[in-house]
């Protein structure tokens, strides 16, 4: 059973960063892709960006793109979320997701992760 925990998170104004991190344990951390998604109040959980479990490949939806980059360290069973040029919209709690099976190469489809397994989140406010 994969334990994913997220952290990280904080009050940041408008512009500000973050960095999130997200560790697991309990599987081979390196052979699975990971992901991160998002949930604001009153939405359904987002996904927002995956990586391969090599790191060579990753994914952005259009709300990170160019402003969110994903990272991982397989020795440290950790991946990363660092954002930038934080939005008030950005306000959520974010949760990480391992892949349902092994080196997965697909790393935009949210389908691959195993939504079915949450750490507790860690909450990210921006303020305007």
């Amino acid at each position: 059973q994969v334990q994913l925990v997220e952290s990280g998170g904080g009050l940041v104004q408008a512009g500000g960063s973050l960095r999130l991190s997200c560790t697991s344990s309990g599987r081979t951390f390196s052979s699975y892709a990971m992901g991160w998604f998002r949930q604001a109040p009153g939405k359904e959980r987002e996904f927002v960006t995956g990586i391969s479990w090599s790191g060579s490949t990753t994914y952005y939806t259009d709300s990170a793109k160019g402003r969110f980059t994903i990272s991982r360290d397989n020795m440290k069973k950790t991946v990363y979320l660092q954002m930038n040029s934080l939005k008030p919209e950005d306000t959520a709690v974010y949760y990480c997701a391992t892949a349902k099976a092994p080196f997965v190469v697909v790393v935009a489809d949210p389908d691959s992760y195993d939504r079915a397994h949450w750490g507790q989140g860690t909450q990210v406010t921006v303020s305007s």
